[in-house]
């Protein structure tokens, strides 16, 4: 691999300077020396204590939690519960769970502003989601009902907590559930106060604090603010930094940790918000980003993968093509000395073994990470086509015209016998999946907008090096990932997180 391939660096490096724009899927935890004596000498002291107790409280609530839905059909679930198993269950769940958070160092919860009643904002939203420990938010909100992953039903504990809180789930890779979710708060929010007030952070992700990462489409809503003003930040889990141990221990071992939470005055959209719910959403995360003093960011998940809208589309923050870098630089494999043998137009499929003797590998652990990175079909083979585009961009011996021919040479298709190529949807969604970490769909979409101009369904040569090389921002976005010399951190010019704002312009080179 030559020296400085787009595998040797990522954007998700600490950004500084006045013209960096801030990555919310980062945090660095920085500590001094002295601050390094006093979390080991409290971690071992006060930590271990302190998690303990908090651990033997969290399934102390498990009773409570069991006993409110005991018994219950699921469509006596759909309603909300009344009775003695709402002032019962409902007050021992919020007195252990302010005990839980003081237990775990959250001595003190300031309250700022006042809390809309369920009437005048049946929907609330929190923000920044930065920690785990965000859930504290719902104690001065009096347990209101929430929004969560499907998924956190499994995990002991938390399941029982959310079927107590008759939460509203939604699954992160079903389209539809997304439906059912937004139908179901409409329900709730229309009910006229008979249900209890819904909260969710409307982010979907922890970030860092410093950015608010790209709403959701919402509701009419009350918005309240997070913030933990305490000296050092152990409390982030964001995509990149402490794990949720380390972020637990180091929390557990601050004397005092310090949570503030604001209530910011109900925001009533206008006609034109209510016609369009995306502008509504990112007028209400504007407000919200001003209120905190923190800039809004396009910035998202899609899945579990962290996207920027750059233009017309979105691209991976750390495409996974960096990542295979990683992986075949630490085997010690060149790109550039393997004879790939694809051929051009046509699809052909190989197994693990195959393509561990195509990279020539041998250690099964390196072949299967290596191997992860492409898709499979329904009979876990992977398009050797794949591999071959992959290793030219990380070979690095190429310039981006020559990469982007080699791209469409591979992927593009005869129109008939005797016909010029054409790169339809699904061969533009691979290449731009593959070499910028863009997510098929959207990638599916910009091919469609492209294809509008001209009479047929598919790209030619001339179109895909237009949009790839000579498209004012597009083609920077191309140079930024897959220039073959030593590319910028995140903070300097020509970063994606850059290019998505505007501010910077990418350094051109050759092929350009």
């Amino acid at each position: 691999m030559s020296q400085g391939s787009p595998g040797d660096w990522s954007p998700l490096e600490p950004t500084s300077g006045p013209s960096a724009p801030p990555n919310p899927f980062v945090h660095e935890l920085h500590l001094s020396r002295l601050q390094k004596v006093k979390f080991y000498f409290l971690g071992a002291l006060l930590a271990p204590i302190r998690v303990l107790l908090a651990f033997i409280v969290l399934f102390l609530l498990w009773p409570f939690a069991w006993l409110q839905v005991a018994g219950l059909t699921e469509e006596e679930l759909q309603e909300p519960l009344t009775g003695w198993r709402k002032t019962v269950c409902h007050n021992g769940v919020l007195g252990l769970s302010r005990l839980l958070f003081f237990l775990l160092g959250f001595l003190r919860i300031r309250v700022r502003g006042q809390r809309a009643s369920r009437l005048q904002a049946p929907v609330l939203v929190a923000a920044p989601h930065s920690t785990f420990f965000d859930p504290i938010v719902l104690l001065p909100c009096d347990l209101p009902k929430v929004v969560s992953r499907a998924e956190n039903l499994s995990v002991p504990v938390i399941g029982a907590l959310l079927r107590f809180n008759q939460a509203i789930l939604v699954s992160r890779h079903d389209p539809a559930s997304r439906r059912r979710v937004v139908e179901e708060v409409r329900r709730r929010a229309t009910s006229g106060g008979k249900w209890p007030q819904v909260l969710f952070f409307p982010e979907g992700t922890c970030s860092n604090k410093k950015a608010l990462l790209k709403f959701k489409p919402g509701v009419p809503v009350q918005p309240i603010l997070i913030r933990y003003p305490n000296s050092l930040d152990t409390t982030s889990w964001a995509w990149r930094g402490p794990g949720v141990l380390k972020v637990l221990w180091l929390t557990a071992a601050q004397p005092c940790s310090i949570v503030d939470v604001e209530f910011l005055p109900v925001y009533h959209p206008s006609p034109e918000e209510s016609r369009d719910p995306t502008l509504y959403a990112n007028n209400v995360q504007r407000v919200m980003a001003q209120a905190l003093g923190i800039p809004a960011t396009e910035c998202e998940f899609v899945g579990s993968l962290p996207v920027i809208v750059v233009g017309r589309l979105k691209v991976a923050l750390e495409p996974q093509l960096w990542e295979l870098g990683k992986v075949l630089r630490k085997a010690g494999l060149s790109p550039g000395y393997v004879d790939t043998g694809a051929e051009p137009g046509r699809s052909r499929m190989i197994s693990r073994e195959e393509f561990a003797r195509q990279l020539q590998l041998s250690d099964p652990q390196t072949v299967a990470g290596a191997f992860s990175f492409f898709q499979k079909d329904a009979n876990g083979l992977v398009d050797f086509r794949d591999v071959a585009l992959a290793l030219a961009a990380l070979d690095g011996g190429r310039d981006l015209e020559e990469l982007t021919l080699l791209a469409f040479e591979l992927f593009a298709e005869e129109q008939g016998e005797g016909t010029s190529h054409l790169l339809y949807r699904d061969g533009f969604s691979t290449i731009l999946h593959l070499l910028l970490g863009s997510p098929r769909p959207a990638a599916a979409t910009l091919h469609a907008e492209l294809c509008q101009a001209g009479p047929c369904q598919g790209l030619s040569l001339c179109q895909f090096q237009d949009f790839a090389l000579r498209d004012p921002l597009h083609g920077k976005l191309f140079s930024t990932y897959l220039r073959p010399s030593q590319p910028p951190n995140a903070s300097s010019p020509g970063s994606p997180a850059a290019l998505a704002n505007g501010t910077v312009h990418a350094p051109k080179q050759k092929g350009d």
